[in-house]
C-alpha cells in the first residue's frame, strides 16, 4: 500500500503521475507554487485545528492539486515529497529561483533598511531567499525584504557539521510536525541539521530509518561516533560522541543533550517496544 504521506491520492482525485498506479475519479497535474510565509503548517485535513504533519518554509515549493473554498490548498513537497493541507494564503506564484538560506537560528525581514522597523516576516534556519542585490549590511529580497547580510549565505555554501547545527536547537520547544526554533520534532531535527550541510533526508523517523547511511550493530552502541543516528519505534537521536546524544523529545519537552547511555535505558524502561532498533552511520 501506498504511504499516504508520500502519495499524492485520494478516493476523489490523485495526482496526474499516479495514473495507473492508484485508483482514483480523476487525475489533475497539478500546479507549482511558491511558500511566502515564513513558515506555514502543512495539516492532515484542511483546517486549522488538524493535526500538524509538517512545516513548510519560506521560498520552498509545492505541487498543489486542489484547493477548497474555505481557503486550503492540498498538495505535494518539491523537497521531501510530504504531502498535506496548506493555507492557501501561504502560496504565490514562484517568483526567481532562490540564490540564497537563512544560516541564523531565525531572523527578521525588515521592510527597509533599518533594524529599527518593525519586521515584515520571521524567517527561520533553512528558509530560502531570491537575493536581488546587497546594501550595506543587508541581503535585500525579490520581495524588498532587507535581511541582515550576516544571517544568509548563498545556497551552495554549506555548513561542515550537522551535529553542531542540532545542538544549536538546544532549548527548542518539543512541536510535532515541528521543522524550526520556535518548535521542533526528532526528525525534523534530523532533517534540519542535515539540510544544512547539503544532506537531503525524510521527514518522519521510521523513513530515515531506511534511507539514512549504514547499519551499525547496536552491540556498538558503546562505540558511538559523532553523527550516528539512533532509531526507536517513532523516535530519533543524533549522537554527539561516544557518550551522549542531543534529540527534540516529549520527555524534556525540548530539544536537550543528554547521557545516550541513560537516554537508552530510560526510554527502554517506558514501555514494550521501546527498545533502541537501530543505529545508522553515515558517509
Amino acid at each position: 500500500m501506498a504511504d499516504p504521506r508520500l502519495t499524492p491520492a485520494r478516493p476523489d482525485l490523485a495526482a496526474k503521475y499516479l495514473e495507473g498506479q492508484v485508483t482514483a475519479t480523476r487525475f489533475v497535474e497539478g500546479e507549482i507554487f511558491e511558500i511566502s510565509y515564513g513558515v506555514a503548517p502543512m495539516r492532515r485535513e484542511p483546517f486549522s485545528g488538524a493535526m500538524l504533519q509538517t512545516e513548510a518554509l519560506k521560498g520552498e515549493r509545492v505541487t498543489v492539486y486542489d484547493r477548497t473554498e474555505d481557503g486550503w490548498a492540498w498538495g505535494q513537497l518539491v523537497s521531501d515529497g510530504y504531502v498535506g493541507w496548506l493555507p492557501d494564503l501561504a502560496l504565490y506564484k514562484p517568483g526567481a529561483e532562490p540564490t540564497h538560506t537563512v544560516t541564523a537560528l531565525r531572523t527578521f525581514a525588515f521592510p527597509g533598511p533599518s533594524i529599527k522597523l518593525p519586521p515584515a516576516e520571521t524567517l527561520p534556519l533553512g528558509a530560502r531567499l531570491a537575493v536581488v542585490r546587497e546594501d550595506a549590511g543587508f541581503a535585500v529580497t525579490q520581495e524588498g525584504w532587507y535581511v541582515p547580510r550576516r544571517h544568509v549565505a548563498a545556497l551552495d555554501i554549506w555548513e561542515p557539521d550537522f551535529v553542531a547545527v542540532a545542538e544549536r536547537f538546544v532549548g527548542t520547544p518539543y512541536l510535532w510536525g515541528g521543522r524550526t526554533s520556535l518548535g521542533i520534532d526528532c526528525s525534523g531535527l534530523v532533517q534540519t541539521a542535515l539540510a544544512a550541510c547539503g544532506i537531503a533526508a525524510p521527514r518522519d523517523s521510521d523513513m530515515q530509518e531506511v534511507a539514512l547511511g549504514a547499519s551499525v550493530p547496536i552491540s556498538e552502541q558503546a562505540q558511538l561516533r559523532r553523527g550516528d543516528l539512533l532509531f526507536w519505534k517513532g523516535h530519533v537521536a543524533i549522537a554527539c560522541g561516544a557518550d551522549s546524544i542531543v534529540h527534540a523529545n516529549a520527555y524534556h519537552m525540548a530539544t536537550a543533550i543528554e547521557s545516550a547511555r541513560e537516554a537508552i535505558a530510560r526510554i527502554a524502561a517506558s514501555g514494550s517496544g521501546s527498545e533502541l532498533t537501530t543505529i545508522r552511520r553515515l558517509g
